[in-house]
């Protein structure tokens, strides 16, 4: 663990916990930098909108008007960030949104708020439930 000098104190980094294993600083800089790129954030909120059934490669390139290569490497780091999650269909690949991994980094960011003093729950994302629009 690393270290940092804040306003005289010295404090440690905090492990945060998760249903899928554990939320560390590096884990959410990783979900961060995903994001912080257009095309694999307007790919990231489609796939969300499609939960739970997900989408194919192809749907999601047509529907960003992007290259299927270069929406490729777009979604290796978002799957590299485990923001999003693939399975062969046939001969597509189907991709969804890792909607466990997006409420830890929600958790991770809103852990300290209101300076500690009560308030919702950390937790309060995880009433959301994705239902299928059928």
């Amino acid at each position: 663990m690393r270290l940092a000098e804040l306003g005289g104190q010295c404090h440690c980094a905090v492990t945060y916990f998760d249903i899928s294993g554990i939320m560390e600083i590096e884990a959410a800089l990783a979900c961060l930098a995903a994001l912080s790129q257009p095309t694999r954030l307007e790919a990231f909120r489609l796939l969300v909108r499609h939960e739970p059934k997900g989408l194919p490669a192809g749907d999601i390139a047509r529907a960003l008007c992007v290259p299927q290569n270069t929406l490729s490497a777009h979604l290796n780091v978002l799957s590299q960030a485990r923001l999003v999650v693939s399975a062969r269909n046939g001969r597509s690949i189907v991709y969804r949104a890792d909607l466990a991994r997006l409420n830890a980094l929600a958790r991770f960011l809103a852990e300290d708020c209101c300076g500690s003093a009560a308030c919702a729950p950390a937790d309060s994302l995880s009433h959301i439930k994705c239902e299928s629009p059928q």
